[in-house]
């Protein structure tokens, strides 16, 4: 049942993989999602999931947006939106929303790694679940993996 033409590629056309993400879609920016497109699902899939993080963060990988449940027929995440029948889960503030990028002054570049995940169903979690949580009821489920990576630096300026 591997079907070749199934490949999932997760791209922005806000930035490229491995270039820095524009600066309205960091924390002291305008604060909002970059938008983001999704092609090669594989046929099997139930549903989509998406975790941004931080592996560069001071105070370890830092959890930046989780999102499942997202209809494996979306193609286009909007900036600053959220697929109809999506659930967000709590960002590393406890937040059930997205977080820029916000590294403190003189921590280099970071990465941003936005990952999306294809699964073999769809997981019904409450909005309340953690990232741990979530990755625990995604394990064995999973069809297909896909990374988009972007830097961020903070400005010298310690304001």
């Amino acid at each position: 049942m591997d079907d070749k033409s199934d490949s999932l590629m997760l791209a922005s056309g806000a930035f490229r993989d491995g270039s820095p993400i524009p600066p309205q879609y960091s924390y002291k920016g305008q604060n909002v999602s970059p938008p983001l497109v999704i092609t090669g699902a594989p046929k099997a899939a139930a549903s989509l999931v998406l975790i941004m993080h931080d592996p560069d963060a001071v105070s370890g990988d830092f959890t930046h947006w989780l999102m499942w449940d997202i209809p494996v027929s979306t193609d286009v995440i909007a900036a600053n939106s959220v697929p109809v029948g999506a659930v967000q889960g709590p960002n590393g503030t406890g937040k059930n929303q997205y977080i820029g990028p916000c590294p403190p002054a003189g921590t280099g570049i970071h990465h941003y790694i936005f990952e999306l995940y294809a699964l073999d169903k769809t997981l019904g979690l409450p909005a309340e679940s953690d990232r741990d949580q979530l990755e625990q009821t995604m394990a064995g489920n999973i069809l297909a993996r896909s990374t988009l990576t972007g830097l961020f630096e903070a400005s010298g300026d310690p304001k």
